[in-house]
């Protein structure tokens, strides 16, 4: 069949995707991207925030007319919504002919041979263990940069988070299987590994009874042909002396770490369920700034949280402001049902969890903007990412930019340049949030 295939949500999510996307392919499936054409559609869906729910959910009406109008024979639905609302699914949008729970979807070739015979599928393996994908992949986003998934689930049950109830508890993937995928990723001409899970920096605890992320690491570092790795999802209480050494000693790994803290005070923290502190914290970025001095930050904050008030906003933008991120995201709270926090008291207005927001990002831009300054005259390799219409140009990330949440930078040249090319660059200038500079022959 003719498949469109729909993913939402994060990059975790898309690797599901393309592991999809390849166990359709193998099955002989081809793929369209127009509405029109399509004999089937899947959509893998997200749930972690209310938009994300309201963008799935609209996306499934939205294709479900395809199905009632159109050439689509089959509507396939994956994913945490699929895993969180499967019955409200079955039940209230009768046009979808399968649903598939986040630890089922290798299946998804079999639903739809069901659906072609006429049958309704439904597949909720428990919420354990991993999915047998074994090396099936087509990747989505270009071929020169890929996402290595080390892990499913989490364990930390965040007050505001629904994860560990829709992907189940913390799972490992086997080192030797990883390995395995990145060799086959940079055979295919991938150049930039992006190490992801709900929580990176616990890797390998359930299987090898430690913290075992510096040693993947240091075999990842090993494999001919990939040029960067970046580690992204770490909590900060877990960032620990080995994986330090390793970023350190292995010339492949960006000195760049994703470390997504929510806030700084110590009351919210705690009503979070977040294992760290304000003094936790502070040491911890002056210890990678000691130790990796090169390092870009990034973080993650939430606004408004349940007993949030305008001197801990306060607090938190003191802190902003001190703290100097490289890399920065604030996020409106969203209660979500079924966590403890949607039913604490003090809940905040939601004006004011954006007004609260949008004054951090202000902040932060003023932030962002000193510190692209500071790049002037600095070198810095940077790959290219595709062509600037019309001039002699060409967008590319250096290490400090991971792929869809950061910045850019825009090269001067005049030599022919193809996606995936990795080139040195002389830093001439800064935007807000994007540098320029000029290819060095």
């Amino acid at each position: 069949m003719k498949i469109l295939f729909v993913s939402l949500g994060c990059d975790k999510n898309l690797v599901d995707s393309e592991y999809m996307i390849g166990i359709l392919a193998e099955a002989g499936h081809t793929f369209t991207n127009e509405e029109q054409e399509a004999e089937a559609i899947v959509i893998n869906s997200c749930c972690f925030i209310n938009d994300a729910k309201e963008e799935s959910i609209n996306t499934i009406l939205e294709m479900a007319e395809y199905k009632d109008h159109g050439s689509c024979k089959a509507l396939i639905v994956t994913g945490c919504l699929a895993q969180r609302y499967k019955d409200e699914i079955i039940t209230e949008i009768p046009q979808v002919d399968a649903v598939l729970g986040t630890n089922s979807y290798e299946e998804v070739a079999k639903a739809l041979d069901e659906v072609q015979k006429g049958v309704r599928f439904e597949k909720y393996l428990a919420l354990e263990g991993l999915p047998a994908h074994g090396m099936r992949r087509t990747l989505t986003t270009g071929g020169h940069y890929a996402h290595l998934k080390i892990a499913e689930g989490c364990d930390k049950h965040c007050t505001y988070c629904i994860i560990p109830k829709i992907r189940g508890n913390y799972r490992s993937i086997p080192m030797e299987e990883l390995v395995a995928q990145a060799e086959s990723l940079a055979e295919q001409g991938v150049r930039e590994l992006i190490l992801v899970a709900q929580e990176t920096t616990l890797y390998g605890i359930d299987l090898y009874g430690e913290k075992s992320l510096h040693v993947l690491l240091d075999k990842l570092n090993d494999i001919p042909g990939i040029f960067w790795i970046r580690v992204m999802y770490c909590y900060p209480e877990e960032i620990y002396e080995g994986l330090i050494s390793s970023m350190k000693r292995n010339k492949k790994v960006c000195h760049y770490l994703d470390m997504p803290i929510q806030h700084v005070n110590d009351a919210i923290l705690k009503r979070m369920g977040r294992r760290t502190s304000k003094a936790e914290l502070t040491e911890k970025i002056s210890r990678l700034r000691s130790e990796i001095p090169d390092i870009t930050l990034r973080t993650t904050l939430i606004t408004g949280f349940p007993g949030e008030t305008q001197e801990m906003h306060e607090e938190l933008m003191y802190f902003i402001n001190e703290a100097e991120f490289d890399r920065l995201g604030a996020f409106p709270y969203s209660p979500e049902e079924g966590t403890p926090a949607a039913e604490f008291e003090l809940q905040v207005e939601q004006r004011q969890k954006e007004t609260w927001r949008d004054e951090i990002m202000e902040l932060q831009e003023e932030i962002i903007f000193d510190k692209n300054e500071t790049m002037t005259g600095r070198e810095l390799w940077v790959m290219i990412e595709g062509s600037v219409d019309g001039e002699n140009a060409y967008v590319g990330r250096t290490y400090r930019d991971a792929p869809e949440i950061d910045g850019y930078i825009f090269v001067h040249t005049n030599e022919t340049l193809m996606t995936g090319d990795f080139v040195k660059v002389r830093v001439t200038g800064a935007y807000e949030y994007d540098l320029i500079g000029d290819m060095i022959p």
